[in-house]
């Protein structure tokens, strides 16, 4: 377990009475200290930390000028991100609609594909069953390729 840093200070008064802190630290959490800037990748040192920026008076021009902007990129990117927001459910809605239509068009085909079917197997059947019976011209004398379809004998 890491412990908190334990720290020691004094107040030393040079001659011009300015007051000087220092700190000492005590040699355990030091230690701990250490452990606990490096990572379990290697030992490697962690980021280092990032220092804030000294405080602005509010006041100030430049912190007004600093807040505008601030306030107007956050309005853009609100926008933007709504724009896009709409965006997506709109093209959403479309895929929607297409897809219904792209259903339909898939039952109407299925339908067809079916009805050709039927067709195409009765019409097989017809003609494998033409072809098993003995054909009735052959007691005329006449064949099927010479009839031409009349039947007044022309």
């Amino acid at each position: 377990m890491s412990r908190a840093p334990q720290a020691d200070t004094h107040t030393l008064g040079p001659p011009n009475g300015v007051s000087v802190i220092q700190t000492h630290t005590h040699p355990l959490s030091a230690a701990a200290t250490q452990q606990d800037t490096h990572t379990n990748t290697g030992g490697a040192p962690a980021p280092a930390v990032r220092m804030k920026k000294p405080h602005q008076e509010k006041d100030s021009d430049e912190y007004r000028q600093r807040r505008e902007r601030n306030n107007l990129a956050v309005k853009k990117s609100r926008q933007r991100s709504k724009q896009k927001a709409q965006d997506t459910q709109q093209r959403v809605n479309e895929l929607k609609e297409e897809n219904e239509r792209l259903e339909a068009k898939i039952k109407l085909l299925s339908k067809e594909l079916s009805v050709l079917k039927d067709l195409f197997l009765e019409h097989a059947h017809n003609l494998a069953d033409n072809a098993t019976q003995p054909t009735s011209n052959a007691d005329t004398g006449s064949s099927p390729a010479h009839n031409n379809g009349s039947t007044n004998g022309q």
